[in-house]
């Protein structure tokens, strides 16, 4: 069955077609849902709940750009609703900060590490860092998405961006040192 008759049943609240999309569709929301939460049965969490937000807004759906991109950004936008409203951020005059750019020697970075390190990070930091420079969002948009200011935004990218540079001169630093 094509993907635009798979829309169409859905839009009509046919359950084996909402089947077949969560089936074509789930392990990529769930990598999604797992940038973006705290843990993994968070993401699990999330995921079911973006699902059930997809499935209400089928209808509003226009097929005007990808149908996985409108779906991805249900997904994030169930996440950030759902952790907004706990008020995980704190806010930061934006006065005080600067924009502050972090250099990190030319290393040949392991990619399971460098996405065990962002994983770790705070959650508030790893869901800026993951908006900012994973996902290219601006701070101005990810100010409006999660309600804060852009300074706010800022000192979360550069504190995120600090203990990235800290554990990966650590990790290095130490390989060096086993090598000798």
């Amino acid at each position: 069955m094509s993907l635009d008759l798979l829309i169409r049943k859905c839009k009509k609240n046919d359950t084996n077609a909402q089947s077949e999309i969560y089936k074509l569709f789930s392990s990529k929301l769930f990598a999604v849902c797992l940038k973006y939460s705290r843990n993994h049965v968070d993401a699990e969490d999330n995921l079911q709940d973006a699902f059930v937000t997809i499935f209400e807004k089928m209808s509003q759906y226009s097929y005007k750009g990808s149908f996985e991109g409108w779906l991805k950004r249900i997904a994030v936008n169930t996440v950030l609703q759902k952790y907004r409203r706990k008020g995980v951020f704190n806010i930061v005059n934006e006065d005080d900060i600067e924009d502050i750019v972090v250099e990190v020697e030319d290393y040949d970075i392991d990619i399971n590490f460098l996405l065990q390190s962002i994983q770790e990070l705070p959650y508030r930091y790893r869901l800026v860092f993951n908006l900012y420079a994973l996902d290219e969002y601006s701070h101005k948009e990810i100010a409006k998405m999660l309600d804060i200011t852009t300074g706010t935004t800022k000192s979360n990218l550069a504190r995120a961006r600090m203990i990235l540079k800290d554990k990966i001169e650590n990790y290095y630093a130490k390989l060096n040192s086993q090598s000798l």
